[in-house]
């Protein structure tokens, strides 16, 4: 017997500060959201440690409990969340018309509005040691943990202009860095490169990978490959940052919605509206330029402010 199509007047795939904030507003303005987690309920910030930079927790927080009381605070106010993966979606063209989804591969859904906080995954290098420390001194954001590594020898690798942007960040909190570049040359524009060229404490390593990140509970030390030459060199380092690009979680998407050529969703002017009516676009999954979780938790209010007003305007219509 089929199952019965399940209505729900806003559904959030996603389960990051973006997914969550945009519950907690969707939920105080009786809009009734159902969250669907994906596969990493609670987003990036699960596979963080200490969270410093978030307004409110003058002690810090670690990720995850972060996360476990955005959940219970979304909640509290009639936010029902659910595990699951979206696997399918088929959006209406249409103002007011119906957005059907699919729930591993298997649960179908029609839903009023839709509220995509997908985020986005970092790419990491692959290497086991380097899974291996991902949270003792291995880091895909410096911004969010150079603070760790103050007066300290770090190493980053990358070579746009995320990577020098992220050098020089850190070529201020830390005693040195040692940037690895896979090529010959980096691909940061020019005016990027000459910041980093012109940073003293920046000591810049081309056509040098990572053959292996030292250290068993935290990140002592990484052992460098010369691709050209073979020679292999190790240095002692606290901290290696990757800086090697993201990837947005938008799959799924990618013939519906409007996308830049890397695949994050592009969102109307200053609102998370995507090109489709009653379908919004909130955290990391829209946003190439900060991915905070306070810049996501933002995102994910105006979210559900975008899609109270829509709903409104259909109410208006009836």
């Amino acid at each position: 017997m089929a199952q019965a199509t399940e209505h729900i007047k806003c559904l959030i795939i996603g389960s990051g500060p973006a997914g969550y904030t945009a519950a907690i507003y969707a939920a105080r303005a009786d809009l009734k959201p159902v969250v669907y987690t994906g596969m990493e309920p609670g987003g990036q910030l699960t596979t963080t440690t200490e969270v410093d930079n978030f307004p409110g927790y003058p002690d810090g927080i670690d990720g995850p409990t972060m996360m476990v009381q955005l959940q219970q605070q979304a909640e509290r106010f009639g936010t029902d969340v659910r595990i699951g993966m979206v696997t399918e979606v088929s959006f209406s063209k249409n103002v007011g018309g119906h957005h059907h989804v699919t729930v591993d591969n298997a649960i179908q859904l029609t839903a009023e509005t839709i509220i995509i906080s997908t985020g986005a995954t970092a790419k990491y290098l692959g290497l086991p040691s380097e899974q291996k420390l991902r949270g003792g001194g291995v880091s895909a954001c410096a911004v969010c943990d150079g603070f760790f590594y103050k007066g300290q020898d770090v190493a980053i690798v990358g070579a746009g202009d995320t990577a020098a942007e992220e050098a020089t960040y850190l070529s201020n909190i830390c005693r040195s860095v040692t940037m690895l570049v896979r090529k010959d040359a980096m691909r940061a524009s020019k005016a990027m490169q000459h910041r980093v060229t012109a940073t003293a404490n920046i000591d810049i390593r081309y056509n040098t990978e990572v053959d292996e990140v030292l250290g068993d509970m935290v990140v002592e030390g990484l052992r460098m490959v010369n691709s050209q030459t073979g020679a292999k060199e190790e240095i002692a380092i606290t901290g290696l940052f990757i800086a090697i690009g993201h990837k947005p979680n938008t799959d799924i998407f990618s013939s519906q919605l409007d996308m830049d050529d890397t695949g994050y969703l592009i969102t109307k002017g200053k609102s998370t509206k995507t090109n489709l009516p009653g379908v919004f676009a909130c955290g990391d999954v829209q946003d190439k330029e900060y991915r905070q979780a306070v810049t996501a938790a933002g995102t994910g209010c105006m979210a559900a402010l975008d899609a109270e007003r829509y709903l409104a305007t259909l109410e208006g219509v009836k």
